[in-house]
């Protein structure tokens, strides 16, 4: 073992006799006193199927540490269900859980001098929040991801989550009655695992398996296969192994990282919540990272995989076609990825790869072949004009009208928008607006998923826009505009929008405009004035006063 360990300090220091006294009352005996003390985070919680898997895979992980040679020390850390929460007044929860999450690793593992952290987590924030602390602490560490859920079926159809979202939609607008309503509902989520297509969840195990912050091939697997918790287990001889050589999360954590994981987003169609959670962690690690890199990586790689939510498939289909490692090849064979980037286990990306094959198996169509992408370029666009100065992000690929320009329909809130839609106020041709839902107007940045979904249900998708200061679910598709900054409550021009105005979402020229004059604009701005808080007490009141602007990843410690 290295002679640096931090846990030393506590084990072998000064207050040498009370530290080990605490410590034997936790199961040390005298030969553990010269190991590594590693923290192993838990993410398991009843709240959500996400992660109600995950005791498992720490009681697998925890052996495993222990087996290494290592001395785990567990302690648990939170989740909320973006799901769950969708559409209520907690989902302005959920950004802030990433802060709480990473907020609390970095407290127990800096507190307690840990040598090395095994976070395991299943819900979307869990896997950013982990890496924000990581990144933070620069200790030895690995993710490992809960797993992804099976998909449901109905009338021979795959069903997520998803379907339940858009089925309220569709029976809304007496598209199917309230029998088959209930039946998707019952059936859309089968067991334990995140959100089965290429959503937020899925989107960032898939980025940190690229990034060689977890296990090839971990981030596709289920939550419920045998593998699962084999893979658990085996990240715990890999961080052991880390610790002995001090590979830490900066030497990962490059900037060669946050390329490879932005390729590898582009290529599956992953999450638009992809484009805050990288920002985020770069700005922890000190990697220069800027909301237009996704756009300059966006036009150089193809979209390979037909994936959910506006494709065929989910996560558990690709892990059958070859998961994120076939992709990943691909990439590097047309020289689209750092093949030298380090990982976790020492060895480079390209090493990893050696015997993966450059073409995927011509036995699947969930992977495309090079030659025939679903897209040439990829899905994530960042959006500019005189609405978003800072930028905003949008999912372009697949939609039937890259150019909408129309009517402004103002919502100053999420809950007012859906209401409208189900009430059939909003026609083809209307851009929605809902805002006030930014990091700090909502405060929390809200996921918009309800009212996407009851227009997808609706049969307005390929007809109506929609922006917003808020965010959108991974599981979101159409001509949807999220993240524009700056946001109402900072004066953004979002904030000066009136019912009626004409707005245009340009995709191919990545332009998002209001169209009035500059000098019509500047007296709007003049005669703005801020809202009061929505919160005064608490975590959202802190949230509100501390998070920076979407474009810069929606940090906490910008300005500190």
């Amino acid at each position: 073992m290295p002679d640096n360990l931090r846990s030393q300090a506590i084990t072998q220091g000064i207050q040498r006799s009370p530290n080990r006294a605490m410590l034997r009352a936790v199961g040390f005996g005298d030969a553990d006193f010269t190991k590594p003390i590693v923290g192993l985070a838990n993410g398991f919680s009843t709240i959500t199927p996400c992660n109600m898997g995950i005791d498992g895979l720490a009681a697998r992980a925890e052996a495993g540490l222990k087996t290494a040679g290592a001395m785990p020390q567990k302690f648990g850390t939170i989740t909320i269900s973006d799901g769950i929460s969708m559409g209520t007044e907690g989902m302005k929860y959920s950004l802030v859980s990433r802060e709480v999450i990473a907020d609390s690793i970095e407290t127990v593992c800096g507190g307690q001098s840990m040598d090395g952290v095994l976070a395991i987590g299943g819900c979307d924030k869990n896997m950013p929040g982990a890496m924000i602390a990581m990144a933070r602490l620069n200790i030895p560490a690995i993710f490992v991801y809960g797993g992804t859920i099976k998909p449901g079926h109905y009338n021979g159809k795959d069903l997520t989550v998803v379907s339940s979202f858009e089925a309220v939609g569709q029976y809304s607008a007496g598209r199917i009655d309230e029998a088959e309503l209930t039946a998707i509902e019952q059936n859309a989520c089968p067991g334990a695992g995140s959100c089965g297509g290429m959503f937020t969840a899925n989107t960032m195990s898939s980025a940190f398996e690229a990034m060689g912050m977890s296990l090839m091939y971990s981030s596709t697997m289920a939550a419920e296969d045998p593998e699962k918790a084999d893979s658990a287990e085996k990240s715990a001889f890999v961080l052991v192994e880390a610790i002995r050589k001090q590979i830490l999360p900066s030497q990962i954590l490059t900037r060669k990282a946050f390329e490879n994981a932005i390729a590898v987003i582009m290529a599956v169609g992953g999450s638009t919540n992809s484009v805050l959670h990288l920002l985020a962690i770069a700005h922890t690690i000190g990697v220069t990272l800027t909301i237009d890199d996704f756009e300059t990586i966006r036009g150089r790689i193809p979209v390979l995989c037909d994936l959910k939510p506006s494709g065929r498939y989910v996560a558990t289909d690709l892990h059958k076609a070859g998961g994120i490692p076939q992709v990943m090849k691909m990439l590097l064979t047309h020289g689209l990825l750092h093949g030298d980037a380090l990982t976790i286990t020492g060895q480079t990306v390209a090493e990893l790869l050696a015997d993966v094959p450059e073409e995927p198996r011509a036995d699947q169509d969930v992977i495309r072949p090079w030659h025939n992408p679903m897209y040439a370029q990829g899905h994530l666009a960042i959006l500019k004009g005189n609405l978003a100065a800072e930028g905003a992000v949008a999912k372009i690929t697949g939609v039937k009208k890259p150019i909408i320009t129309g009517p402004a329909r103002v919502f100053e809130s999420e809950e007012e928008c859906l209401a409208a839609i189900l009430d059939k106020k909003i026609q083809a041709g209307d851009v929605i607006v809902i805002r006030y839902e930014g990091p700090k107007g909502g405060p929390g940045m809200r996921e918009m998923l309800a009212p996407t979904s009851a227009i997808i249900g609706a049969g307005l998708g390929d007809s109506v826009g929609l922006i917003t200061d808020g965010r959108f679910s991974g599981g979101t598709y159409g001509m949807v505009v999220g993240h524009v900054a700056p946001e109402a409550a900072v004066g953004g021009a979002i904030a000066l929008v009136r019912e009626g105005d004409t707005i245009t979402i340009d995709a191919p020229a990545r332009k998002l405009e209001l169209q009035i004059s500059d000098e019509e604009l500047d007296r709007r701005r003049a005669d703005w004035q801020p809202r009061a808080p929505r919160y005064v007490k608490g975590v959202l009141a802190k949230y509100a006063k501390l998070v920076s602007s979407s474009s810069v990843g929606a940090v906490t410690d910008l300005q500190l």
